[in-house]
């Protein structure tokens, strides 16, 4: 394991996270990892992709009815709580899972979903967080979906605090706060081709890669 590395990164909505995080893993030949985390719990554990996308990185909170009496449930070897009791906490092991088990066989890149935590004892992982400025964010809101400024401004309110809540409530960190990260970088400062080469840099420097 100790030849291989990931990057984990956090990203504001409209920041370009997604596409920076793409080029980075195909510069440095690399796995990506971010909805595919959805279909691979899923075969993972038996269960329907529908239940970890309506939980995606949305914090703990009953989806068949039930809770878990404990923050993180304890899940026997094998055996996955389906039922009433399924809830997000036992989604979030569950793909924690697949995140660590991963993680174990190849140098990957993931991009949110608390990977940051789920890995934090891996011995080679650099941490970044790409935010951007609120004006290019809504600049590319509105290119993206074809919605007006406004309409961008409530997505992007609402998508802070989704990830935020989430990240917050399973990690005990602070989303988006420079001390929870090795690296956080405005994407909007150096636009997106440029972020890249940065990150890369710094990742190159950090874990000693050649």
């Amino acid at each position: 394991m100790n030849d291989y590395y990931v990057i984990n990164l956090g990203r504001q909505l409209g920041s370009g996270g997604k596409e920076i995080g793409e080029k980075l893993a195909k510069d440095l030949g690399i796995a990506f990892y971010d909805k595919e985390l959805i279909n691979l719990a899923s075969k993972e554990s038996g269960l329907c992709k529908e239940f970890f996308e309506k939980a995606d990185e949305k914090a703990s909170q009953g989806l068949l009815g039930g809770l878990f009496g404990t923050r993180f449930p304890f899940i026997t070897e094998g055996a996955y709580p389906y039922n009433s009791y399924l809830s997000n906490d036992s989604l979030f092991k569950i793909q924690s899972d697949v995140i660590r088990h991963l993680a174990e066989k190849q140098s990957c890149l993931f991009v949110g979903r608390c990977a940051d935590y789920v890995l934090r004892d891996h011995p080679r992982c650099a941490n970044v967080f790409v935010s951007a400025s609120p004006q290019a964010r809504i600049e590319r809101l509105t290119k993206r979906l074809n919605i007006s400024e406004e309409k961008a401004e409530e997505i992007m309110e609402k998508a802070d605090k989704k990830r935020s809540s989430y990240y917050n409530y399973y990690s005990y960190n602070t989303w988006g706060a420079a001390a929870t990260y090795h690296l956080c970088i405005d994407s909007s400062v150096l636009g997106i081709n440029q972020t890249v080469e940065f990150i890369k840099s710094f990742v190159k420097q950090k874990l000693q890669l050649p």
